[in-house]
């Protein structure tokens, strides 16, 4: 293990910020001292800290019934109030829980489920004209073990509906361990394989005792939460902070920047994360309602490259907000935490900010950090080799520099990712698809910039006999392969050849560096 030592193990205690309790006391201490309390509102539907300890805890009797501790449950799930009782309930009874992207497809999520070994998977019926109980039928029948499968909110056609679960017996729910393994949750890199990020309860406790400490979190404040729950960022806001932060996460199951003003409004947000767009667009729907959101105390910014230019415009145009960029991954979440001091708007735009709890070093200008927040390590030991250093500090693949001394600048990224709308996508894996089809010899997926997304994904392709595939023949082969929509590229280039070194690699920096001068 290169990520904890015994002398970080026992200042991370010291510090208070790992603890010898986990969610699942804060849950029962919750429903305890505050049952009444609003933990939680979608749409219509409000859960106090009684009513999702008491559904939580039916869950977690019927998945004991179901399996052992220690197995993994997987959702795939809109930000829903059930994933809060799902998440918990599977917490409760010692389960890993598993949050996958519903815009993942049965390429993405067969992979997942047998990788992760998932024993259940909570899926909606239906959700963005997608037939999830369909996918999942024809993703099970593929798999030599298929989880059971629950359905949400509509016909679950062969599979169980989450409604009929009722009641199970009562047995005793286990003891847990703070330090164990409670979350896998999987991450796009560059050599196409997802990589599942072990987190243990009190990893994710260490980042949530930061956000208390430097994003002016108090309780009785409200998060408004677009974010997708699969991503660390949403999960957190939804199911942690509620328990141990004492505040209320409002749900939004796509984001829409009208709509989401006006939740803001009503329920007097606080607080709001989310990647470039969702600020973009908040700021625009405000601007247009003529409000200038005076309950919002936090916005950060992260996920994606942030344009200065955009944390000047918010910090000027709300009332009484701070805007940051902040930098992290789901490996080591919130690395840096923004810089949050009023009237600091030009590190706020200009940088990442500060280090929080994580340490932080630059080696060759690679970005390089530990932390108690950090995870527990990959779910296949080979995924570690080249991921630790020789002092368990994780190589992020980004590069960066100091400002001012001890504030972070991402400069630009080592790894061949591309970020679009808070999404990773992983080139190698669409490249991998597309050579083959369509008279593609070879092909080079690079992002662009884009106003609008943060990045576009750009496939730049050489073909034989003059074929000239476009973005909706591009699409249509890679669909036939049940990848996500969101990696599908949205610009396509025919060019002769793909610009390489002595050693074949292609130099993706000039494709675009080409490109960007074109467009």
């Amino acid at each position: 293990m290169v990520r904890q030592d015994p002398a970080r193990t026992a200042d991370a205690y010291a510090r208070g910020l790992w603890v010898p309790t986990t969610l699942a006391d804060a849950l029962a201490d919750a429903a305890r001292d505050t049952p009444d309390r609003v933990l939680l509102v979608d749409g219509e539907i409000s859960l106090t800290a009684a009513e999702l300890h008491a559904r939580a805890r039916t869950l977690a009797h019927r998945l004991t019934e179901w399996m052992p501790p220690g197995n993994v449950v997987s959702f795939m799930l809109p930000n829903w109030h059930e994933a809060a009782i799902i998440y918990l309930g599977a917490t409760l009874a010692g389960m890993v829980v598993n949050p996958i992207l519903p815009s993942l497809r049965d390429r993405e999520l067969s992979f997942i489920l047998t990788d992760a070994q998932s024993r259940a998977i909570f899926i909606p019926a239906q959700f963005g004209n997608h037939d999830y109980a369909e996918m999942l039928a024809r993703v099970c029948d593929q798999l030599d073990a298929p989880p059971e499968v629950v359905v949400l909110r509509g016909d679950p056609g062969p599979h169980r509906a989450f409604d009929s679960l009722g009641q199970a017996p009562e047995r005793e729910l286990p003891v847990l361990d703070p330090d164990d393994i409670r979350m896998i949750m999987y991450t796009s890199g560059t050599t196409g394989r997802p990589k599942g990020v072990l987190h243990s309860h009190n990893s994710i406790h260490a980042l949530i005792r930061q956000l208390r400490e430097h994003w002016n979190v108090d309780p009785g404040d409200t998060f408004l939460v677009p974010s997708p729950i699969a991503h660390i960022g949403g999960s957190i806001y939804a199911f942690e902070c509620p328990l141990l932060l004492g505040s209320t996460a409002v749900l939004m199951q796509r984001w829409n920047a009208e709509a989401g003003v006006a939740l803001m409004t009503s329920h007097k947000c606080t607080h709001m994360a989310g990647a470039t767009p969702f600020l973009e667009q908040l700021l625009a729907a405000a601007e247009q309602a003529g409000t200038r959101l005076p309950d919002l105390k936090v916005f950060i910014c992260g996920g994606a490259s942030v344009p200065p230019s955009l944390i000047r415009r918010a910090c000027d145009y709300f009332e009484r907000a701070v805007v940051s960029r902040v930098y992290g991954s789901t490996e080591v979440p919130v690395t840096t935490v923004g810089s949050l001091a009023a009237g600091d708007v030009d590190h706020a735009a200009e940088t990442d900010g500060r280090p929080g709890i994580a340490d932080v070093r630059l080696v060759s200008g690679e970005i390089r950090a530990r932390g108690p927040q950090m995870l527990l390590g990959y779910l296949h030991p080979e995924d570690e080799t080249k991921s630790f250093d020789e002092n368990g500090f994780f190589r992020t693949g980004d590069l960066g520099r100091w400002v001012d001394g001890d504030y972070l600048q991402v400069t630009g990224r080592a790894k061949d990712l591309i970020i679009r709308n808070g999404e990773n996508i992983s080139p190698k894996e669409v490249e991998d698809l597309l050579v083959g089809e369509l008279g593609i010899t070879e092909a080079a997926v690079v992002g662009l910039p884009d106003d609008r997304t943060g990045e576009r994904a750009c496939a730049v392709l050489v073909t034989t006999d003059g074929r000239r595939p476009d973005v909706a023949e591009v699409g249509r082969i890679l669909a036939g392969y049940g990848l996500a929509r969101f990696k599908t590229p949205e610009q396509v280039e025919i060019w002769d050849a793909l610009p390489k070194n002595d050693a074949g690699k292609v130099l993706k920096h000039q494709i675009r560096a080409t490109l960007t001068k074109v467009n």
